[in-house]
C-alpha cells in the first residue's frame, strides 16, 4: 500500500489562548478523496492553512506526499501541490484566462488553461475582470487556478460554495475524473452531497480533533431505522414501551427523532399510533438507513 498523501498527527494551532486545533491526527490514502467535515470553527481551514505552508503549527507534525510541511524540504512540494482556499487566491483586475495561463507556467506539466475553463464553465474567451463576475463564476476560476498544474495532491476548501446545481454536478465529474487518474484530493465542505458524491473517506471534526473516520458506509451504517420530525424534548416513556428490547429513540438537535431497531409491520404501528397521540404528522415519518448528516449532527451534538 502506498503511503498517506497527507498524514497529520497530534496537530495543535493555538491562537492566542485558544486552540484552533487540539491534538488532530488523521491520514489521507494516496489516490483517494478525503472529506473533512463539522461544524463551523471545528479547525477545518486552519488544517488545511497548515497543510499548504500559510500557517505554522504550534505543535504536531504534518507530512505531505511524505515530505514535512513547514521545512526546507517542503518547497519541492510547489510543483506537486494545488490549492483552492475557501477565500482569496486569485488577482481581482486579471481575466480568468490571463490568470490561469500564468499560474500554468509555473509547472511543469500543466493542463490547457482554456481547456479547463471551459469544462468549469467560463469562457476563456472572455475579457471580464475577475472582480466583476459572479460569485459561481470566481469559484470556478480558482479551482482551474488550484487543478492546472496537474497536481498530485490538491486541497479543496468549500468549492462548491455559490455554485449552482448544474455547476456542482460538473465539479463533482471533473474531480472524479482526476482521482480516476490518481490525484489524491483533500476536501473540506458543508455540503453533504459533496461528500457523499465524491469522498471515500471523512473525518468528522469538532473543537479541534476528529471525533469519527471512516468510510461512509462505515458512518451510516446498514441498519434501517424509522426518522420523523417532532416537537423539541418529546416524553418517549410511552413510545419506548412499545418497543422491542434493544429499540431505543434518539433526538437530534434539530428536533428529529430516530427510532433504532427493526423497523417491521408492528414497531412502525406503534411509532404510528404514538404519533398520532402527540400531535407527529405521520406524513413526517421515513423509513431508511440515517444520512450523513444525520451522524454528524449526532456526533457533534454528543460533545
Amino acid at each position: 500500500m502506498p503511503p498517506p498523501a497527507v498524514l497529520v498527527s497530534d496537530l495543535v494551532v493555538r491562537y492566542g489562548s485558544r486552540d484552533a486545533v487540539a491534538g488532530l491526527s488523521f491520514a489521507a490514502p494516496a489516490g483517494r478523496v478525503t472529506a473533512l467535515i463539522g461544524p463551523n470553527g471545528a479547525g477545518k481551514s486552519s488544517t488545511v492553512e497548515v497543510c499548504v505552508g500559510l500557517r505554522a503549527a504550534t505543535s504536531g507534525s504534518v507530512q505531505i506526499l511524505g515530505i514535512p510541511a513547514g521545512t526546507a524540504d517542503a518547497a519541492a512540494l510547489r510543483s506537486r501541490v494545488g490549492v483552492m482556499l475557501q477565500d482569496g487566491g486569485l488577482y481581482s483586475s486579471a481575466r480568468p484566462l490571463a490568470l490561469v495561463e500564468y499560474i500554468a507556467s509555473l509547472y511543469p506539466r500543466p493542463d490547457d488553461p482554456a481547456t479547463l475553463l471551459g469544462a468549469l464553465g467560463i469562457d476563456p474567451a472572455g475579457r471580464t475582470p475577475i472582480r466583476r463576475l459572479s460569485g459561481g463564476e470566481q469559484q470556478r476560476v480558482k479551482c482551474a487556478v488550484a487543478l492546472v498544474g496537474r497536481p498530485e495532491l490538491v486541497f479543496l476548501d468549500e468549492p462548491t460554495s455559490g455554485l449552482d446545481a448544474v455547476a456542482r454536478r460538473t465539479f463533482h465529474d471533473l474531480i472524479r475524473g482526476l482521482v480516476a487518474q490518481g490525484t489524491s484530493v483533500v476536501l473540506t465542505t458543508h455540503l453533504m452531497d459533496d461528500v457523499e458524491r465524491l469522498a471515500d473517506q471523512v473525518v468528522v471534526i469538532a473543537e479541534g480533533r476528529a471525533v469519527r473516520s471512516g468510510t461512509i458506509a462505515e458512518l451510516v451504517g446498514e441498519e434501517e431505522s424509522v426518522s420523523f420530525r417532532g416537537p423539541l424534548h418529546a416524553d418517549l416513556t410511552g413510545l419506548r414501551a412499545v418497543l422491542p428490547d434493544h429499540g431505543d429513540v434518539i433526538e437530534d438537535p434539530r428536533g428529529h427523532y430516530r427510532v433504532t431497531g427493526a423497523a417491521d409491520p408492528m414497531v412502525l404501528s406503534a411509532i404510528a399510533a404514538w404519533c398520532a397521540q402527540n400531535g407527529v404528522r405521520t406524513a413526517d415519518l421515513s423509513v431508511g438507513r440515517r444520512s450523513l448528516e444525520d451522524v454528524v449532527i449526532a456526533l457533534v451534538g454528543d460533545l
